[in-house]
This record gives structure tokens, C-alpha cells and sequence, in this order.
């Protein structure tokens, strides 16, 4: 396989549209708040062409910056519906004690230390 078909430039019109889709969201909440480019790339502490890659979709954005860009526009809560676990899976898993831990619910002589 060619190196060049590796590339996130070659990836599937499903994971593109959706990238896009998600920039111009962004741009549009920029917008509303009356932030230019070089405002918010202020903000981000990045290029204004970083942003401006960011608001195309472009899929070698980084993600971080994409949570800083949600965060300062405050929707970063929109994070927490991406890729939920299946509910079979958070129905069923167990949370595991260490021993060295004790009874639950009590404060061992070692954690008072206030």
C-alpha cells in the first residue's frame, strides 16, 4: 500500500462530512459570538490557519484543540455523548477494592491526616 493512501487525506466521505460538518458548527458559534479569526486563534493559543483548519474539518486537527475551541465556546458537555459505552457493558461492570484499602465507607488512621 502506498504511503500517500495512508495519509488522513484519504479518508472515506463518512468520516469527512462529519469533520466538516462539526468546523462549520464551530465557526458558526464563533461567529455568533462575534470572534474573529485571530480572536479565538488568540484564545486557543494557536495560528489563525490552525483555526481555520479546525473550522474546515480537517481530520489532522488536533483533538485537544478541539476540546479547548468546545470548551471556550462552552460546549464542552457535547463531548460526553461521543462514543458512549454500550449500556450492556457500563451494566455490567464491577469495581474492584484493593485489599489495602479497607471496608468501604470507613476512614482509615493513615487518611486523616487533616
Amino acid at each position: 500500500m502506498p504511503k500517500s493512501s495512508r495519509s488522513l487525506s484519504s479518508l472515506p466521505s463518512q468520516t469527512v462530512k462529519p469533520l466538516e460538518g462539526l468546523g462549520l458548527r464551530l465557526r458558526a458559534h464563533r461567529v455568533h459570538r462575534a470572534w474573529t479569526v485571530a480572536e479565538m486563534a488568540e484564545r486557543l493559543m494557536c495560528s489563525p490557519n490552525t483555526l481555520r483548519a479546525l473550522e474546515s474539518g480537517k481530520p489532522g486537527t488536533s483533538i485537544g484543540l478541539l476540546a479547548h475551541a468546545l470548551w471556550l465556546l462552552g460546549q464542552i458537555d457535547s463531548l460526553d455523548g461521543v462514543a458512549p459505552a454500550p449500556a450492556e457493558l457500563a451494566a455490567k461492570r464491577r469495581v474492584r477494592r484493593s485489599a489495602a484499602h479497607g471496608t468501604a465507607g470507613v476512614i482509615a488512621e493513615g487518611e486523616r491526616d487533616f
